[in-house]
């Protein structure tokens, strides 16, 4: 997705308005997928466990009170319009891997009893 964009954003439309933005989208959300995937696998880790208070808690914080705000703020207040909502997707996807992580490390997800 961050070689060849182009083509597959035109199988969706052929406005090169909407092709511009859907080329750019996925080139600056693709860097994020290594830890997207990561965070994935280690929140179902933890709902398969029997914690889901881990997961909704890291949710909360890296969804709602960070990626959303971080949209805006990169969005508006630092001026890079759209791609700035597309890096608050990858920057937040990848701390909510970090953050899984640690979680996991440290271990309390082995204390939960299903």
């Amino acid at each position: 997705m961050v070689v060849f964009p182009d083509p597959l954003v035109r199988i969706f439309t052929g406005e090169p308005e909407v092709i511009g933005f859907g080329v750019r989208c996925l080139r600056v959300i693709s860097y994020g997928y290594v830890f997207y995937a990561w965070g994935m696998v280690l929140m179902q880790a933890f709902n398969g466990a029997g914690d889901t208070m881990t997961p909704t808690r890291l949710n909360l914080v890296c969804f709602w009170m960070m990626e959303i705000p971080l949209a805006w703020v990169l969005a508006h207040r630092a001026g890079w319009g759209p791609a700035g909502v597309y890096w608050s997707v990858a920057i937040s996807e990848s701390v909510l891997a970090v953050l899984s992580l640690l979680a996991y490390r440290r271990g309390g997800w082995k204390t939960r009893v299903v």
